[in-house]
């Protein structure tokens, strides 16, 4: 049992979840905003031993720095890389700090998201920005049947929209950092990231926060008139050729401004974003307080 835990900002548990918290630790303390820096994270832990956080707030070393008695650090949100993670994690290895994320938890509310916005945009439904009827994509409205789509990053989400596209008879393909047997099962043809772009009609990005494979040269690749989701924490291109792209007769579709980046284009005609996390749902909560629960008692067991 932990002798104190601090969730230094809200991490979204199901209250089922914040009750069989309370077996796990002496005293909790959960603060109800999220902080403002270094030296306000610091001054929450304290003397905990345990610390939660989300996504939304970063655990850099300046403030561990300042809390020898932490052991635990259990991030309430995806955890794919050290390099992407919101948390020093090589800074935490070194002081012997066990960090656990959790991963898989909101997927399904992307995927339906992403196929939800699609089929309005190929049958023109709705209304566009300025208030006007919409239209269909190509002037008469389209199935996703026979679509040609393309996945930049086939992990769990990217593998999920991938599947829904297939399920609806898009013909897919993929890049990756390598061919995946599994894909090449399922009949998804891998192709490098620029015939990826220049092939395929609608784009998907589906990777890991702070990484940008679409730079100058990936945006001549992708050309005119395509699709474009990005469904990762945050923009998957540089800013100035996205910028470029975006006024030419293309679109993009993101949840989230953090996936979008600059706001200024969240007023661009082609640009659809609406601002919420779509894979923030109920089922989700339960994943993530599943998960979570999971990776503290595994830890308490380990070092009993």
């Amino acid at each position: 049992m932990f002798k104190k835990l601090v969730a230094i900002e809200p991490v979204s548990l199901t209250p089922p979840a914040e009750e069989e918290l309370k077996k796990y630790a002496q005293e909790i303390i959960q603060y109800p905003d999220i902080p403002t820096d270094d030296n306000e994270i610091a001054r929450r832990i304290g003397d905990a031993d345990a610390v939660l956080l989300s996504y939304t707030s970063r655990l850099n070393a300046a403030a561990l720095e300042q809390c020898p008695a932490v052991s635990y650090i259990g991030m309430c949100c995806s955890l794919y890389s050290e390099e992407s993670a919101n948390v020093d994690i090589r800074y935490a290895r070194q002081r012997g700090i066990t960090v656990t994320g959790i991963r898989d938890y909101g997927d399904e509310g992307v995927v339906e998201y992403v196929v939800s916005e699609l089929v309005r945009c190929l049958h023109g439904f709705g209304k566009n920005k300025d208030g006007s009827p919409a239209k269909p994509w190509s002037g008469v409205p389209r199935e996703i049947t026979g679509l040609k789509a393309g996945i930049i990053g086939l992990g769990k989400s990217g593998g999920m929209i991938a599947d829904a596209m297939a399920f609806f008879g898009a013909e897919v393909s993929y890049f990756a950092r390598s061919e995946k047997p599994a894909a090449a099962e399922k009949g998804y043809r891998f192709l490098p990231l620029r015939d990826l772009l220049s092939e395929n009609e609608v784009l998907f990005a589906c990777l890991n926060r702070n990484t940008v494979l679409l730079h100058e040269e990936e945006f001549s690749a992708l050309g005119n008139k395509k699709i474009l989701f990005n469904t990762g924490l945050s923009p998957a291109w540089d800013e100035e050729p996205f910028s470029r792209w975006i006024d030419g007769d293309n679109r993009c579709y993101c949840d989230t401004l953090g996936a979008l980046g600059d706001p200024r284009f969240l007023d661009h005609p082609n640009v659809f974003c609406v601002q919420v996390s779509t894979g923030r749902t109920m089922q989700a909560f339960d994943r993530l307080s599943e998960k979570v629960l999971a990776n503290i008692q595994d830890y308490l067991n380990k070092n009993a």
